[in-house]
């Protein structure tokens, strides 16, 4: 089975159908991103869908923070899915009736600007995920409250849709990644991901870098994550081109590992 962040009507639900596309796996629905990856990791399903990083509101933290410490798995593949917000409630409720919004944290940022403009006094509450927030205002039948979410919850909870495609940019992407005990060891793998910590003194990130730079590697991304044991230590989350099978990302990698520690492989994968 593959897992992906439930109720069904998740953009996570959509981007799993999407990438699986005809493989017939049989999916299953996990409440939070730290179960679904934790479900992999105890080897209760086969692989899990998860967003990993959004154009708007950045990379999904919870995301990173379960794959730098609470699992031991490998990013196998990736899917790019364009996303558009819809704001959603009960049939017959009207925008000036809203009092309430709820919904996951990630929408909520993406459509700032639109709640700040019409919805400034209502009250914003965070929900596991866009569906469980549809699914709530079905069970409840509050007029007076809306979500914020895929087009898709409106069908399946019987929601009407007031605000369509609602998000402040347009250019609205979110970059899921598929995740697997097993790593991804097909040739064509043209993107690797890996996790480093390196001494808090003068020159040790650039080490990495540099390494990186002179072994002709292209890094894609670099981000940091509070290592969690003291204020100023972090965690490095970086992104190359290429295979760790090639040599110069191999050498380079080696050449990280002597400088940085902690060092941890999280996988090559085809681009989405």
């Amino acid at each position: 089975m593959i897992g992906y962040l439930g109720p069904a009507g998740t953009f996570s639900y959509e981007a799993a159908h999407k990438y699986l596309k005809d493989k017939k796996e049989q999916l299953c629905e996990v409440s939070s991103i730290y179960a679904l990856i934790k479900a992999v990791d105890k080897g209760e399903i086969a692989s899990a869908v998860v967003p990993i990083e959004n154009s708007l509101e950045g990379s999904v933290n919870t995301t990173l923070d379960t794959l730098a410490f609470d699992s031991e798995l490998y990013i196998c593949g990736e899917y790019t899915m364009y996303i558009r917000e819809n704001l959603m409630a009960l049939p017959g409720a009207r925008p000036e009736s809203i009092k309430r919004i709820i919904s996951h944290p990630q929408p909520i940022g993406q459509c700032a600007g639109m709640i700040n403009k019409f919805f400034s006094d209502a009250v914003i509450e965070y929900t596991n995920s866009t569906a469980a927030a549809a699914k709530q205002i079905e069970e409840t039948k509050d007029m007076t409250t809306a979500t914020i979410g895929p087009a898709a919850c409106a069908g399946l909870y019987g929601l009407e849709i007031l605000m369509p495609e609602c998000n402040d940019e347009k250019n609205n992407a979110t970059r899921f990644v598929e995740l697997k005990k097993q790593e991804n060891t097909s040739a064509d793998c043209d993107k690797s991901s890996f996790i480093f910590t390196v001494d808090n003194k003068p020159g040790a990130l650039f080490k990495v870098i540099e390494a990186i730079a002179e072994n002709g590697v292209n890094m894609l991304k670099i981000e940091s994550r509070p290592e969690k044991k003291e204020l100023g230590r972090y965690i490095f989350f970086i992104d190359t081109d290429g295979n760790i099978r090639d040599e110069n990302l191999k050498r380079a990698w080696e050449m990280i590992k002597e400088t940085a520690y902690k060092c941890k492989f999280l996988g090559s994968y085809r681009k989405g």
